[in-house]
């Protein structure tokens, strides 16, 4: 198998290169490792920014004049924020928000950002204005649009009357967004009329053509349609309900003013319980909710899904569930130590530096990060890589080298990033071109046989050196250890035997109702041996695969009850007492 190199953007493949394309020498090297093109701020907002966003005051600046930003951050997915609303968040001195949206954006704020709930302040924006006078950037955010049945008109013209800057962000409104996200065409031509209205003002209105879009429809949904008919709307009027749109709880009822009380309860939905926010659509547009339906209906949607790995080892594999409509949910199940004996990385870092090695070879991203750690202690940097070639197991081990200032010069092909791939790849000894024969192997204190026995017969002396160690992590919090042995989680991904056998130490097994998926048949036997049912096997070792094969069956468990007729459900809603929802 042909090895697949690795290049940066001037095509070569060794490591950082000077300005003219040859290699760099080792006192230009650390002039390229650090991109230069953008100055962050130390709070990591963009300097660019500067000119449209006052600066980060982490307690207000009197000399600086501070600004009130009326800011809309849609409906609930967080992937609907405007860029002008995103900059605004990360910037933010102050925020006052409901609950339910805040909780959505607390990540993208700064760490010192105050963040009030608006039922504190409601009717009364002297707070807002005293913060901005204090030089502040204060943010008032909105579910939706500030200017669309919110109530933020009132204290812009306060802002305006104090003379304190302000802005405004418009968000998508739900009354958009939602019906998008559910598959119901709002129009579909030029013509169709659209009428908006508040819940409270059903009673009024009477039968038209068109899309009727109904907002706080989630309380007295029997009342709604009753109202409607009243008004001369015909029983067979297509009316659809989704609560908590454009979030991975969102779900829809498709039905009729006639039928949609009985609909809702053949549903297991009581009109009595609130189930989260809810918009009503009435129109013919409805119909064709079953055939536009796109968010509902990925395969993996709104399934709870354990990661047994750390957060950045769990990054791709998250963004892929994400993709799918899954929750995915880490759990680190092992921690990582310094080695017991710490001369032989330091031996290793000397022979980088003085020229013993021709290659080095990364398995993982602990492996990067302990080199790295040990670089730093004697005063070290990606300079001392220059002339080394450096391999990859993987995608993100090539990333993790990459912050580092390193660009890998071999990794295996995508679907075989394992220490089996890069033995696959692996070039064989070139006395005339390689001057040296050794390859260094950082690696945790579990053996790696199988790649050293593979360079040792490609002619390679493989120095096999412990840069870290892998300890069991600790337990995770009572509430998920309860949700893993009680069913609240889909599917949990095994990419290993260690971490069935940790993930089983730590927290517990998993329910009977829970898919386990795992990434090998070697995993299989292991969570086997542990009584586990394995549901899913990838068809290669890769944790892409692994995704790919979960989507797979959660697609061929939604078509199954489709087809007989049965309400969608997630595994964990199988379990005795679970909550009934539909989609």
């Amino acid at each position: 198998m042909n090895p697949t190199p690795v290049t940066n953007q001037a095509g070569t493949k060794t490591g950082p290169q000077a300005p003219d394309g040859k290699n760099a020498t080792h006192g230009q090297i650390s002039e390229l490792v650090v991109p230069a093109a953008r100055q962050l701020r130390s709070d990591g907002t963009d300097q660019a920014e500067d000119t449209a966003i006052p600066p980060t005051r982490a307690s207000g600046s009197p000399d600086r004049a501070g600004m009130v930003a009326f800011v809309g951050v849609g409906p609930g997915d967080e992937g609907l924020l405007t860029l002008r609303a995103a900059a605004l968040l990360a910037a933010a001195d102050l925020v006052v928000a409901a609950p339910w949206v805040s909780e959505r954006i607390a990540h993208l704020l700064r760490k010192d950002t105050t963040v009030l709930d608006s039922a504190t302040i409601d009717q009364d924006s002297r707070q807002l204005i005293k913060a901005a006078k204090a030089g502040q950037l204060v943010l008032r955010l909105f579910g939706g649009d500030p200017f669309m049945f919110c109530s933020a008109a009132a204290d812009v013209a306060s802002c305006a009357k104090a003379k304190v800057p302000f802005e405004i962000v418009p968000g998508l409104s739900a009354a958009t967004a939602v019906p998008a996200y559910a598959g119901i065409p709002l129009t579909q031509d030029a013509a169709t009329e659209v009428r908006i209205i508040h819940a409270s003002e059903v009673s009024r209105m009477s039968a038209g053509p068109g899309t009727l879009v109904i907002l706080g429809a989630e309380t007295g949904i029997g009342d709604i349609a009753k109202m409607l008919m009243a008004g001369g709307w015909p029983d067979t009027t297509p009316f659809a309900i989704t609560w908590n749109g454009t979030t991975t709880d969102q779900q829809t009822v498709v039905s009729t003013l006639g039928t949609v009380t009985a609909d809702l309860k053949a549903a297991g939905l009581s009109l009595l319980t609130a189930h989260g926010r809810a918009i009503a659509i009435v129109g013919d547009g409805v119909r064709m909710q079953r055939t536009l339906s796109w968010f509902e209906t990925r395969p993996l949607f709104g399934w709870r899904v354990l990661v047994p790995r750390t957060k950045e080892q769990a990054a791709g594999i998250c963004d892929q569930l994400m993709s799918h409509g899954a929750v995915p949910e880490q759990v680190p199940t092992i921690a990582v130590e310094p080695p017991r004996t710490p001369q032989q990385m330091e031996r290793a870092v000397r022979g980088l530096v003085t020229g013993r090695y021709q290659w080095v070879a990364f398995t993982s991203a602990n492996a990067v990060k302990a080199v790295k750690e040990k670089f730093e202690e004697y005063g070290l940097d990606a300079r001392a890589f220059a002339g080394v070639k450096v391999a990859a197991v993987g995608e993100q081990t090539a990333a993790s080298l990459r912050a580092f200032g390193i660009s890998a010069d071999l990794m295996p092909p995508e679907h075989e990033q394992s220490a089996e791939g890069l033995a696959n790849c692996w070039p064989a000894y070139d006395d005339v071109l390689d001057p040296i024969n050794r390859v260094l192997l950082p690696r945790a204190d579990i053996a790696t046989e199988g790649l050293v026995a593979r360079l040792t017969e490609l002619g390679w002396e493989a120095e096999d050196v412990t840069a870290y160690r892998t300890v069991r992590a600790a337990p995770p919090p009572a509430p998920i250890r309860e949700a893993i042995k009680g069913g609240g989680f889909d599917a949990v991904l095994f990419t290993s035997s260690s971490t069935v056998r940790n993930l089983i130490g730590i927290a517990g097994k998993p329910h009977s109702v829970t898919v386990i998926a795992v990434i090998g048949p070697e995993t299989a036997k292991t969570a086997a041996e542990f009584g586990l049912r394995v549901d899913v096997v990838a068809p290669k070792p890769s944790a892409s695969a692994l995704v790919t094969a979960l989507a797979e069956h959660g697609a061929s468990i939604r078509d199954a009850a489709v087809k007989s007729g049965e309400p969608v459900r997630r595994p964990s809603e199988r379990r005795r007492g679970a909550r009934r929802r539909v989609r």
